[in-house]
């Protein structure tokens, strides 16, 4: 599977990026969530999900529009 990457708001050429996949999904490259507190508020989580934190001039300024 094909990736596009939108932008990031990294100096370093790290995280956070934005990619787009072929069939128009978002997939989000950033630090994963790690506060127990912000953690413990989150509902329905499936074992498999995982939590990053996006800046939000990352989605503001890259993240497609429809």
């Amino acid at each position: 599977m094909k990736l596009h990457k939108l932008g990031t708001t990294s100096n370093a050429g790290k995280c956070p990026t934005l990619y787009e996949m072929e069939r128009g999904d978002i997939i989000v490259q950033g630090y994963r969530l790690t506060d127990p507190e912000a953690l413990a508020q989150l509902e329905d989580v499936l074992p498999n999900e995982t939590f990053v934190v996006v800046p939000r001039e990352l989605m503001t300024r890259f993240a497609p529009k429809e």
